[in-house]
């Protein structure tokens, strides 16, 4: 009856990994990654109240600026109990379900930041091209929509694979390559037939990641067709200017995604601590980075944070 106990306890839970080699040192790097969290968390709050009080930033383009914020503060939330609880030391194992429904909003968001920035790219696009028009084609209305269709479909594109995790069995050591679940670690661990979820996973990066950058970089290049048509070099790198955030934001989202994928595919003799940075880093760097950018290249966004916080200082002193 143990033995059935055991098995059936194995079968349900996950060892998540924190930082291999550096395992006594746990403690020490849990200070850097909760102060990363913390500016995530911050940074974030920070752009969406900004947003949400400054009456002259309700316009289409920081609309979707707010998205991506709250994007990636969900991506933050949805790792940072199990990466800081590994860290520092109160949770080494996940169960099954609790692995699955991580995973699920893992991809669930990365694939909406995906469609934010190109929502994103669409706005600039508009805004450019054909600016006459900007306001009656990105209505309140029309965003709201944009918005509830990149939440389905990030969402219920990712549900046929995340649910088919459940019905796979596990019988390699339960030891995940993270401190956090990915889909494509899951599907490591597993000795069932696992061709539907790595085709429809190649499927879902085609037709989604692939996708919107292929439609990120052909909206770049008719921007760029429209702006070399300005005849004044001001008006030109006026207009440019209102790209630079969002195409750093670009980077800064597929730049890391493409990293780990190649790990995961083509890095198995790599050492584990390369897995496990480029893990974070994937989590981590585009929530992180994505309000300094915006803060610091965003004119309005900059002038709304200084006068934040000058407030703040007079309000101390």
């Amino acid at each position: 009856m143990s033995t059935l106990s055991d098995s059936h306890i194995n079968s349900s839970t996950f060892v998540l990994t924190g930082v291999p080699g550096l395992e006594v040192y746990s403690l020490w790097l849990a200070i850097p990654f909760s102060s990363i969290y913390a500016m995530v968390f911050l940074g974030n709050c920070m752009i969406l109240h900004v947003i949400r009080t400054e009456p002259s930033l309700h316009q289409p383009m920081f609309y979707f600026l707010a998205m991506l914020a709250f994007t990636d503060l969900c991506m933050g939330l949805s790792t940072v109990h199990t990466v800081l609880g590994v860290l520092w030391g109160f949770m080494q194992k996940i169960s099954l379900d609790f692995c699955i429904a991580q995973s699920y909003f893992i991809h669930g968001l990365s694939l909406m930041e995906s469609s934010v920035l190109l929502a994103m790219a669409f706005d600039r696009y508009i805004a450019i091209c054909n600016p006459l028009r900007y306001s009656s084609i990105l209505t309140n209305d029309k965003i709201m929509k944009i918005g509830v269709a990149i939440l389905c479909r990030s969402f219920s594109l990712i549900s046929p694979a995340i649910i088919r995790l459940k019905f796979l069995s596990y019988c390699r050591p339960h030891v995940l390559s993270h401190s956090f679940c990915l889909h494509q670690d899951l599907l490591r661990l597993a000795c069932s037939d696992i061709r539907f979820n790595s085709i429809y996973a190649l499927f879902l990066v085609i037709m989604n990641l692939l996708l919107d950058a292929v439609l990120i970089i052909i909206s770049y290049i008719m921007i760029l067709h429209t702006v070399l048509a300005i005849a004044s070099q001001e008006e030109r790198m006026k207009s440019l200017q209102t790209c630079v955030s969002h195409i750093c934001a670009v980077l800064v989202f597929y730049i890391p995604i493409i990293g780990l994928t190649m790990v995961h595919r083509f890095g198995k003799h790599l050492s584990p601590l390369v897995h496990v940075l480029m893990g974070n880093v994937y989590i981590l760097f585009p929530p992180l980075m994505n309000p300094i950018i915006y803060s610091i290249k965003t004119q309005q966004i900059r002038r709304r944070v200084q006068r934040l916080f000058s407030l703040d200082k007079q309000s101390k002193s």
